[in-house]
């Protein structure tokens, strides 16, 4: 049998360093390997420390950009109405420019195509507006009469068990209700009057809408151009290829969302008539105008069916009217809006509802109309940029990305050969430290034994075809601004030793 010495190794065996693999020498040798270490060691108040120092660095980016966020919202709402028209222009213009595209395509020149589509849009809607205003007119007096008789079962129920109420009681109470309408009567004409201005308010806000959705869709391929010319190159690339997913995106949004409301407005539509329920006509087009809002849209609408067959038909009827619209809403939920808005929103159901909560409290029904659209907008957005991240990083190549357009793809060949070259520099940086910084054991690392990266640990196979390890997406945005600034300006890879 060998004896061990106390450091736990054989007679005649030499220690070996367990970081380094290599012998441990003995005397001031090893004393000076012992002090290099201890002092290579971090210390645990400057990890503490730099914690805290990034962590207050990353508050301070959210404080700035929360107030950025809020000094947005505060200049929006100063100009929301010139806003406003602006943005419905662009919603109306694109369900209308895939039928301009086509006229022009056929030879009909583009002013003239968008004039025709222009005016029958609205003759359209005039039109059935105008079909069902009799019968909005003459049924609602049926409702009327419904209600005054639906008012006296109430009162007569609730004269009897088990609430007893006498008719003294109830006299009672309607008379603190007339009175209290009549000491706000002059309130309540107040009201009336500002809704006549917000009613004239409305209507310069959709002559506005009109003239501006003629000109997009007429003069709408000569702006991404333009705005290419005034950008430049390298930025005109990026937002020809963010802007042209925003406008698919909305108009694939509006077109999928008009045929799931067309949907409910229809089916709905044929149950009121089968059930004979007042309005049925004028509830079928207020659900298809409401389901532009989702989820709220078609339950307000729905509960507005259900109140209507209840003061007119009786609870029957209202049962089965609540039945019929749980049952399309079910089939539209499930069915239609995952094949026709999975593709082009792929939003989850609770951002849309949130969206939606959002926009109606700080907009009203206007910002609940828009902020579905505006939220798929932001959404193609934040993918973009993350794409951007991802070629950066070389987590995503430029080939495995389908693009809307020629400059998309373009940018993309760029940002990968940026993000290669800023790898690439980083990594030979990381080199020329490591062959000054002297080893643990006194020796410093020759050029042939250079130590590998932090990413290099052996699960990978190497770096990428001309890049370098050693970036990941919580840096890249530092490393990418030394080396955006020595990167060729070139759309291919720069090419590597």
């Amino acid at each position: 049998m060998t004896d061990e010495s106390a450091d736990g190794t054989a007679d005649g065996a030499t220690a070996v360093n367990p970081d380094t693999g290599r012998p441990v020498g003995s005397g001031r040798h090893q004393g000076h390997v012992t002090e290099h270490n201890q002092a290579s060691q971090p210390d645990r108040g400057q990890v503490i420390a730099l914690t805290v120092r990034v962590c207050a660095d990353w508050s301070l980016r959210f404080i700035i950009i929360v107030a950025a966020l809020a000094i947005l919202l505060w200049l929006l709402g100063q100009v929301w109405v010139g806003v406003l028209p602006i943005l419905l222009a662009l919603i109306v213009a694109t369900v209308l420019w895939p039928v301009v595209n086509a006229m022009s395509r056929r030879g009909v020149p583009v002013a003239l195509a968008a004039a025709v589509t222009l005016l029958g849009s609205v003759t359209l809607v005039v039109g059935v507006l105008a079909s069902i205003a009799p019968s909005i007119v003459n049924q609602t007096r049926e409702i009327g009469t419904a209600a005054a008789e639906g008012l006296d079962e109430v009162v007569g129920w609730l004269s009897g068990p088990p609430f007893n109420i006498d008719n003294d009681q109830l006299d009672e109470g309607l008379d603190t209700a007339t009175s209290w309408l009549t000491e706000r009567s002059g309130d309540i004409a107040s009201t009336v009057f500002a809704g006549v201005g917000v009613l004239g308010s409305g209507l310069i806000t959709l002559g506005l809408v009109l003239v501006l959705t003629f000109f997009f869709i007429k003069d709408g391929p000569r702006f991404l151009p333009w705005l290419r010319a005034v950008s430049g190159r390298r930025a005109g690339r990026h937002l020809t290829e963010l802007l042209t997913r925003m406008w698919r995106t909305l108009g694939g949004f509006i077109r999928a969302q008009a045929m799931v409301s067309a949907f409910d407005a229809v089916f709905i539509g044929l149950g009121l008539l089968l059930l004979g329920v007042p309005l049925a006509v004028a509830l079928a087009v207020l659900t298809f105008f409401a389901g532009f809002i989702p989820i709220v849209g078609a339950f307000t609408a729905g509960a507005l069916a259900v109140l209507v067959a209840l003061v007119s038909n009786g609870w029957q009827t209202a049962l089965a009217v609540l039945g019929l619209v749980l049952l399309v809403q079910q089939i539209e939920g499930n069915v239609l809006q995952p094949v026709l808005q999975g593709k082009t929103m792929k939003l989850h159901a609770g951002i849309v509802l949130l969206s939606v909560a959002a926009g109606g409290t700080i907009f009203g029904i206007i910002g609940a109309f828009l902020a579905v659209p505006v939220a798929a907008t932001l959404a193609v957005l934040l993918r973009y940029v993350d794409e951007q991240f991802d070629l950066r990083t070389g987590d995503l190549s430029a080939t495995d990305h389908t693009y809307a357009t020629p400059e998309g793809a373009l940018a993309a060949r760029r940002q990968q050969a940026i993000g290669r070259w800023t790898r690439l520099t980083a990594h030979r940086r990381a080199e020329r430290a490591t062959h000054e910084d002297p080893s643990p054991d006194g020796v410093a690392d020759r050029p042939g034994h250079a130590s590998a990266p932090p990413e290099a640990d052996g699960s990978d196979s190497g770096p990428a075809e001309g890049s370098a390890p050693g970036a990941d997406r919580s840096t890249v945005g530092r490393a990418a601004a030394d080396g955006h600034q020595d990167a060729p300006d070139t759309d291919e890879a720069p090419r590597t030793r």
